[in-house]
């Protein structure tokens, strides 16, 4: 008998992987998938603790899942509810204490153990596993039973070392472990046979990677991308995220030389200020980071950069955040994520003296983004009148629209025909605003066949 399965996920696509992989994993029990909590037999928020106030917004959704799951028992129904990701893995005893309603909370490590948590649950028993597995549940979990699109995600590193003392990552998905080098390429080779043209490698720290190869040896990032480049049918490649104290010669050498590698960087910094970098413990100086991002545009003038940005770390003084204010000017970013600093529950930062105030941190906010916006928009409008070679890798919201990114990571949306979907075509820009660009269709000749349109592009 059929069942099915609803999945709500929270926070980076590192979760929005693993969210898949669960579906895969539950596939064979007879589990389909469905965006109604009400139908389901089993629903699962994937949460992260990046966001503030992650854990209530938890609360908040399972009291919704609880009313679902009461309305199931009251026609004689059984449905679970169950709680994995990083909040699960960080705070697993506190929502079984809170909520004895939830039936399951894992971590992001045992997702391939699943089938085994819901024979438990299912006789009556409540779940909680946190541990962290001495097997990798990468050599655990099935292959993909469906294509990603045209842009899919693969998961190559997992965990971090750096301890930044704002962040719960190496608590919640553990000390850095990289996939074997094989197990990647044969995992994107299946990708490009169901139809991905680009593939961006995940990873907490992914940068760092050093999975091993074939021989024996460790194989970092720049090689390990310079092997993907050589697969057939495989147009794009990106990498997210990284760390300034892995970005390795061999790997700035690659931006320039590895055509398949877009030109493309998101690169954390979260400071300009020295003093906060090292009260972050990020192990770097604003310097540094300036250093690394002009050597890259050495190698690739026309990178576009991304970065994330915390004010208000605690200590923050005016100084400091101007000393942030100036680095962005210095760099002259594409896009960026920036958040006021809150503090997260077991970290260092959180027993920090110096919190700073709330209305600090909004008008610091209100100034960075203010120039994080405008430097987005300057960057857009500098394609405008340009042609520009365009993934289209989902559906608009128009009728008739297709959206798609450039090399730069833009989205572009165009009125064109569904037949370009998973295509690349040249677009010519015509409106820039903050969040993307529009454009249209360029054509090559009413005769032209769909693989010759894709070669022109």
């Amino acid at each position: 008998m059929s069942k099915k399965l609803y999945i709500k996920t929270w926070g980076c696509q590192m979760n929005v992987y693993d969210s898949k992989k669960m579906a895969d994993v539950l596939a064979p029990l007879g589990y389909a998938s469905t965006e109604e909590p009400a139908d389901a037999d089993l629903m699962i928020l994937n949460t992260c603790h990046i966001r503030e106030k992650a854990t209530e917004k938890v609360f908040s959704d399972l009291g919704r899942l609880r009313n679902h799951k009461e309305a199931k028992a009251d026609k004689g129904e059984k449905a679970l509810i169950a709680v994995a990701g990083c909040v699960a893995q960080a705070e697993g005893s506190v929502i079984m204490d809170r909520a004895n309603y939830v039936d399951m909370v894992f971590g992001p490590q045992t997702y391939h153990l699943l089938p085994e948590m819901i024979m438990k649950a299912t006789g009556g028993k409540r779940v909680v596993n946190t541990d962290f597995p001495p097997e990798s549940k990468f050599d655990n979990l099935p292959e993909a039973s469906a294509t990603q699109g045209a842009s899919a995600f693969l998961s190559v590193q997992e965990g971090c070392d750096k301890f930044c003392t704002f962040c719960v990552v190496p608590y919640t998905r553990g000390a850095e472990f990289s996939r074997p080098a094989a197990q990647v390429l044969d995992e994107a080779r299946k990708m490009v046979d169901q139809g991905a043209r680009e593939i961006t490698l995940l990873g907490q720290n992914v940068n760092a990677y050093h999975g091993a190869g074939a021989d024996g040896a460790t194989v970092d990032l720049a090689s390990l991308i310079a092997e993907l480049a050589s697969i057939n049918g495989l147009a794009r490649i990106r990498y997210t995220t990284s760390h300034p104290n892995d970005m390795s010669d061999a790997l700035l050498d690659a931006h320039g030389s590895i055509e398949k590698l877009m030109p493309f960087l998101h690169l954390p910094v979260q400071s300009g200020s020295d003093r906060i970098l090292e009260r972050m413990n990020r192990k770097h100086t604003a310097a540094h980071y300036v250093d690394i991002i002009a050597r890259l545009k050495q190698k690739r003038p026309d990178i576009a950069l991304s970065s994330d940005f915390i004010v208000g770390f605690p200590g923050e003084t005016d100084d400091d955040h101007k000393a942030t204010m100036e680095l962005v000017r210095t760099i002259g970013f594409s896009s960026c994520y920036s958040f006021k600093y809150s503090p997260r529950p077991g970290t260092p930062g959180a027993a920090m003296g110096g919190m700073i105030p709330e209305h600090t941190k909004d008008a610091r906010l209100q100034e960075l983004q203010a120039l994080l916006f405008a430097q987005q928009l300057s960057f857009n409008q500098t394609f405008t009148g340009k042609t520009v070679p365009v993934l289209f890798d989902r559906k608009g919201d128009r009728d008739g629209q297709l959206m798609g990114k450039s090399p730069w990571m833009q989205s572009v949306y165009v009125i064109a025909p569904q037949r370009l979907l998973g295509e690349i075509t040249d677009v010519n820009i015509e409106k820039a605003f903050q969040n993307g660009m529009s454009g249209s269709i360029v054509t090559i000749s009413a005769d032209s066949t769909p693989s010759e349109k894709r070669e022109a592009a």
